[in-house]
Parts: structure tokens; sequence; C-alpha cells
């Protein structure tokens, strides 16, 4: 690859790295694009597990960072480079959680602050946090983004 973009320099500087991106798991796309609005289908953390049982809501914090990751290393192969993101437009998250936990919006959070970091005001969203029983393969968070691109 060439030289970074400043979003990817912005991610180094604050010590995190992109994994290699993952393919679909069933039948739908990565991502969808309608004119500069990109649609990116929703994508579980690596962390397993029940956010308010077997975990706590700082490791949700993290699985919710690492599935924000996952999710930028998808883009970055769908369109190029992330510095055509010009907006993060909407986030929905879900929280695998306990009957009684009810701080879905901090452990999304762990996704939401670092696109804030990345993108200063340009990150801030429209959000949804909500808990739910299951998610696939029983990770801990499940996250979907609407992202503004800068026309080509």
């Amino acid at each position: 690859m060439g030289v970074m973009g400043r979003v990817e320099e912005k991610l180094s500087s604050l010590g995190e790295v992109l994994p290699e991106p993952k393919k679909a798991v069933a039948n739908y796309l990565a991502c969808k694009q309608a004119g500069n609005i990109l649609y990116v289908s929703g994508r579980v953390s690596p962390m397993r597990g029940e956010v308010g049982s077997d975990l706590t809501v700082a490791e949700g914090q993290l699985a919710a960072k690492e599935a924000l990751l996952d999710m930028l290393s998808i883009v970055r192969k769908e369109i190029g480079d992330l510095d055509r993101i010009i907006g993060v437009e909407k986030m929905l998250g879900f929280v695998r959680s306990a009957s009684s936990f009810t701080e879905q919006p901090k452990v999304i959070d762990g996704a939401s602050d670092l696109l804030v970091a990345i993108f200063g005001e340009e990150g801030r969203h429209a959000r949804t946090a909500t808990g739910v029983a299951q998610l696939p393969f029983g990770a801990a968070v499940q996250l979907e983004m609407i992202l503004r691109l800068a026309q080509e």
C-alpha cells in the first residue's frame, strides 16, 4: 500500500491498527453506495459474550471499538481511501446485554468516541444504542453506519 492518508495517520497516532477486511458471511453487500452516501452493513465484534454478565462496560466499549475498526477496514477496501469520508451520519449499535443491563449507550461510546477522535466534528453522528438478547456468533456488539463521502 502507498502513502497513508490523514485518517490512517490519525488512527496510527491513536495506537489503532486496521485489521484485514473480513468477507460478508451471508447474502449481502459489505457496503452499498447511493450518490455520496455509503451504507455500511452490520459487523460484529470479535469479542464474544454478554455485557453485564460475562463482560464489563469497559470490555463492551473495547468490543465496540474493535467492531468499528473492522468496519473501517472494509470501507477502505470498498472505497480505496478513508480520506474520502467527509461525515459520519449515523451509527446503529446493538449490545448483547444481560437482562438487567441498561448502559448500552456507554458501550457504544467505545465506537463513537473513536469516530470523533478520528474525524473531529465530522465524526459526530446520530445514533441508536439498544440491547438485544443475542447477536450473530455470540458477539458482544454489532454496529452499522451511514457515511457521507466526498464526490469523486
